[in-house]
């Protein structure tokens, strides 16, 4: 028998749990008809929720052997979440997916044929569509992937979900990379290996509210852009050559002017914005260096990615 681990972070997910494991049932029982080798193995990792999650996960455990947990001290946020799960699946292949249904259970067995049948070491998700989220959220996000995609040279597809299958070759490379700051959508492209892509329109979820607020969203994906790219950094060293030489060609133009016509130099309120524009400039710049300096300082404390509080 061949074992699949079904890793699923959960956060406050109370409401939400219960329609997963009704979906996951179904497509359980839609692998033992066309996979009947395949075994199953459920783990949910509590990221500290504050509501009845744990307790519902619980409850699961009590019923069915196959649903297993990992429940953090405090919660560490989704990016130790998945690495808890990665870490802890046993199975031969591993599903990496949320329990809002937003991705959708029925593609999971596509998506086992395409790494066991097909040849892929992954199969992934993509949305096509954005329904129903807020149009500047959309917009917002596109124009990340663009970005992202022109400063890194790790390929990172729009619309990519973290749902995907993998095989236990791949997981092995994912949680080698121990990294303290972690952006899994760029470690996916880091580490390579051959991946089909599945497409799909978005799901709603089926329970409760997003978690993802355009704020944390902003901070993620700064956080992908420093992991995985050092072009911000090119970036300010390219902005202060230029302003350095601009300098030059206004202190020469400035003498000149003087020494042909004597007059003085007017103009002093132009010159303060000047020089609040350029000070703003060099304040953009230190903080570039600071947020690459800070996931330095991060790394170097080597504290670990999350702490369990219990687990079975």
């Amino acid at each position: 028998m061949k074992i699949l681990s079904v890793v699923v972070p959960c956060y406050n997910e109370e409401e939400a749990i219960p329609f997963f494991y009704a979906e996951m049932e179904k497509t359980m029982g839609v692998f033992e008809e066309r996979f009947p080798d395949v075994s199953f193995e459920l783990l949910f990792i509590d990221d500290g929720s504050t509501d009845r999650t744990l307790e519902v996960i619980k409850e699961l455990r009590g019923k069915d052997a196959r649903v297993h947990y990992v429940s953090f001290s405090r919660n560490f946020g989704k990016e130790a979440g998945i690495y808890a799960g990665l870490s802890h699946a046993g199975g031969d292949y591993v599903v990496l997916m949320d329990a809002d249904l937003q991705d959708p259970p029925s593609l999971l067995p596509d998506m086992y044929a395409a790494v066991t049948e097909e040849g892929y070491d992954s199969a992934a998700t993509r949305r096509v569509t954005r329904k129903g989220e807020p149009p500047i959220r959309s917009l917002f996000a596109r124009c990340f992937y663009k970005l992202i995609n022109r400063m890194s040279k790790t390929e990172i597809v729009d619309g990519a979900r973290d749902y995907r299958i993998m095989t236990r070759r791949m997981v092995d490379s994912i949680v080698e990379m121990s990294e303290y700051n972690r952006f899994t959508k760029g470690i996916y492209g880091w580490v390579g290996f051959r991946t089909k892509w599945i497409a799909y329109e978005n799901v709603e979820r089926v329970a409760g509210e997003t978690k993802w607020s355009f704020w944390k969203l902003l901070i993620y994906s700064i956080e992908g852009i420093t992991a995985f790219s050092t072009a911000p950094l090119r970036l300010a060293s390219f902005v202060g050559f230029f302003f350095t030489i601009l300098a030059f060609i206004m202190i020469v133009f400035i003498v000149v002017r003087k020494l042909v016509s004597g007059d003085p130099t007017p103009g002093w309120p132009s010159m303060v914005c000047i020089i609040v524009f350029i000070g703003g400039i060099q304040l953009f710049c230190i903080g570039i260096l600071g947020e690459y300096l800070s996931k330095t300082y991060l790394e170097t404390k080597k504290r670990p990615i999350y702490i369990a509080k219990e687990e079975e």
